[in-house]
């Protein structure tokens, strides 16, 4: 996992991309993607809205196999988008959030550190690290 954050970090340093990851209010992002730790593995699924220059709001999903029972987390999120504040290129963010919402055993919550990397102004790469884990693609809508 710190291997492919520090890989997306450093293809972003070196990129010539004019794209934006996060363009503030009124910003879309659906991403699609791997959960690799936490509740299990599994597959996830998210929207993110954005409101302000630093903060977006969304929903998503996420879906668990296990060889016991198959298990869900559907949420609401937010996140604070710091790429901006702390000077990073257009291409790159970087933000904390929280998903709460209900899960297959009841309520669940989990807190993250997201970071994305646009390829081009359509298609990127996310990873989230916290509670648990996600990793995949971001796409611009």
């Amino acid at each position: 996992m710190k291997k492919l954050s520090f890989i997306l970090f450093f293809l972003g340093m070196v990129s010539f991309s004019n794209a934006q990851t996060f363009k503030g209010t009124n910003d879309q992002k659906v991403q699609l993607g791997l959960n690799v730790f936490g509740y299990g593995t599994g597959v996830t699924g998210s929207y993110d809205y954005g409101l302000m220059d630093w903060l977006s709001i969304g929903g998503g999903g996420d879906f668990y196999w296990s060889y016991d029972d198959d298990k869900f987390f559907v949420y609401g999120r937010v996140n604070f988008h710091l790429g901006d504040v702390i000077g990073l290129p257009l291409n790159m963010d970087i933000y904390p959030g929280l998903n709460i919402g209900a899960r297959t055993e009841g309520f669940g919550m989990t807190a993250h550190l997201g970071y994305r990397y646009f390829f081009n102004d359509r298609v990127g790469a996310f990873v989230e690290v916290g509670n648990q884990g996600a990793l995949g693609f971001s796409i611009n809508l």
